[in-house]
């Protein structure tokens, strides 16, 4: 009598890829952090320096925004420099990881993917440690609802396959332009001025607000406000657009790099 049984092979691959997983991931934080006195929480100096200039700034403009109030001007921009920062600090790592690590592909039989994959975890590991938990913080306390915070986690993990996405696009398409970190700035800078970082989202003209939608951080911030900020329910269409944003560009990102990984190793 013949047993037929599973192949094992696609299990021992994705335990293969785990464990190649953690070590870089591990490896990419040790590096990163190596001799600093504050670790993953210098993420939020940035943050915290540009949201008291932005206050000094335009806080008495648009507070008004706010329900008149300066404290609510301040975490509406800490969040939106929150969000923009990870964005852009995420998918311009991963976007240099393929090249970065060229050789090691040459010599080791490894999936490229691991990766923009592991810069991006590092980063998601980062984030979890210094920003998630102010921010759910601050849900609490605005909302006084302990329910926001699970649905703060909406738009946050939007926010992750968002960078996930361009990190595949931008990684795989960096074998092939090696000018493309110069373009990938002024990409950063668009997205940066058409996201409601330093203004409320109400201010933007009627006009331009469908321009504005192609932006795929643009509901997750306006989400992430709502929910952090305010303490109200985001408005359906506006989560909900979070999450095909997200998930637009992960399947982008992910099938452009399956298309083109055949060709990298004639680059690399």
């Amino acid at each position: 009598m013949t047993v037929f049984t599973q192949p094992k092979l696609p299990l021992s691959q994705v335990q293969r890829y785990g464990d190649l997983l953690r070590v870089l991931v591990r490896r990419n934080l040790k590096v990163r952090y190596r001799g600093s006195f504050l670790g993953a929480y210098w993420s939020l100096l940035n943050p915290l320096i540009m949201t008291g200039l932005y206050t000094a700034i335009f806080g008495s403009a648009f507070a008004s925004y706010y329900d008149n109030s300066l404290l609510k001007y301040i975490l509406a921009a800490f969040t939106g420099l929150i969000v923009i920062n990870f964005f852009s600090a995420s998918t311009t790592q991963a976007l240099t990881s393929v090249v970065a690590n060229g050789s090691l592909l040459n010599k080791v039989q490894l999936p490229a993917s691991i990766f923009p994959v592991s810069v991006l975890t590092a980063n998601v590991v980062q984030f979890a440690i210094s920003s998630l938990p102010l921010l759910m913080l601050v849900t609490l306390v605005t909302s006084g609802n302990p329910l926001f915070m699970l649905l703060l986690l909406v738009p946050v993990f939007s926010l992750f396959l968002v960078c996930t996405g361009i990190g595949f696009l931008t990684s795989a398409l960096y074998v092939f332009f090696r000018d493309l970190p110069y373009f990938y700035e002024l990409v950063v800078f668009v997205l940066w001025l058409s996201s409601p970082i330093f203004y409320p989202e109400n201010i933007v003209p009627a006009q331009l607000k469908p321009f504005l939608a192609l932006n795929p951080l643009f509901p997750i911030i306006a989400s992430i406000r709502h929910i952090a900020v305010l303490g109200q329910l985001p408005d359906f269409h506006l989560l909900m657009g979070s999450l095909l944003s997200g998930m637009i560009m992960l399947g982008l990102g992910l099938g452009c790099f399956r298309w083109w990984r055949s060709q990298f190793m004639d680059l690399l």
